[in-house]
């Protein structure tokens, strides 16, 4: 994002460098933890601030979803929030390669089918669809990223169904960091939850570590990958964002090089919140003081 601040260079990665399957895209070599940055607790708190900046926006996406309205249209209440709070939007302007278009949005708007990486645009919000907003930004140098996926007036039992599911293997992957010593452990618990429940875990697109830069290693797999594991241990940081489909688990890029679709067209849902691990537990920092334990962290 050009606002006259020092870009970093590897917002350019964005999320399609992030990929990962078990055919060797993630390299084993970086699972010891050499490459994992582990952050102090003044720099926890330092995050913090973003992640609370990044709450109040989607609390701004939540007030605004219903049918009639478009994308564009919350799209423009986000950015003129991180505009007054002199916040860096992390996602608009960020390109790939010189042959594609920047990014233009500091949301990621993908609606139904589309799983990641949709442009906000002048489509109207219908009864029964879902948008997932995907959002971050850099406070004093510090990254906060989070996703949540919104109903649009009243939606299908099926449709439901994907958004608690999806919502649900979050909440879990936050459970067990508590209580699991190693990534895989969680991971594995994921996606045996989200296939229980007859849906399917997208393994095309991981999460990732978070700090300075929005993205850093790990490499953090919604589902078991014998070459993505690493130690859970204080000071790690990571954004953890399960995507999950009602059909098939494949994904094709979209005809504008960014938005990903399920390849079968059914619908699609996607959380995430950044979190760090603490002697006291996870700190769930793209979330409100209220929710999970973080109330266990108001004099951290």
């Amino acid at each position: 994002m050009k606002t006259g601040r020092k870009q970093h260079s590897k917002e350019i990665l964005f999320q399609q460098d992030m990929t990962a399957s078990c055919r060797g895209i993630i390299r084993t070599e970086k699972a010891s933890g050499e490459m994992i940055e582990l952050k102090s607790k003044k720099e926890i708190r330092l995050m913090r601030r973003a992640g609370l900046h990044v709450h109040a926006a989607h609390e701004i996406v939540r007030g605004l979803v219903r049918p009639g309205i478009t994308t564009h249209e919350i799209n423009e209440q986000v950015e003129d929030y991180f505009r007054r709070k002199n916040l860096e939007g992390m996602f608009k302007g960020v390109q790939l390669h010189s042959r594609q278009r920047p990014f233009p949005a500091v949301c990621c708007m993908s609606i139904n089918e589309e799983v990641v990486h949709g442009f906000p645009s002048d489509r109207v919000l219908k009864e029964g669809d879902i948008l997932s907003v995907d959002t971050g930004c850099r406070v004093y140098g510090w990254c906060g990223d989070s996703a949540m996926t919104y109903p649009v007036g009243t939606i299908s039992p099926e449709t439901q169904k994907l958004l608690d599911v999806t919502k649900g293997t979050l909440d879990l992957a936050i459970e067990l960091l508590a209580v699991k010593s190693h990534w895989n452990q969680i991971a594995a618990e994921m996606e045996a939850y989200v296939e229980d429940h007859g849906f399917s875990v997208v393994d095309t697109f991981v999460g990732h570590g978070i700090g300075r830069e929005m993205h850093m290693e790990p490499q953090v797999a919604n589902y078991y990958c014998r070459g993505a594991d690493f130690r859970i241990q204080p000071g790690l940081v990571i954004a953890v964002e399960p995507m999950v489909n009602v059909g098939t688990a494949k994904v094709k890029e979209g005809k504008d090089g960014w938005v990903q679709i399920t390849a079968d067209g059914k619908n699609s849902a996607h959380f995430e919140h950044t979190i760090a691990i603490t002697e006291r537990g996870p700190y769930v920092l793209t979330a409100g003081e209220n929710q999970y334990q973080n109330m266990n962290f108001a004099d951290y």
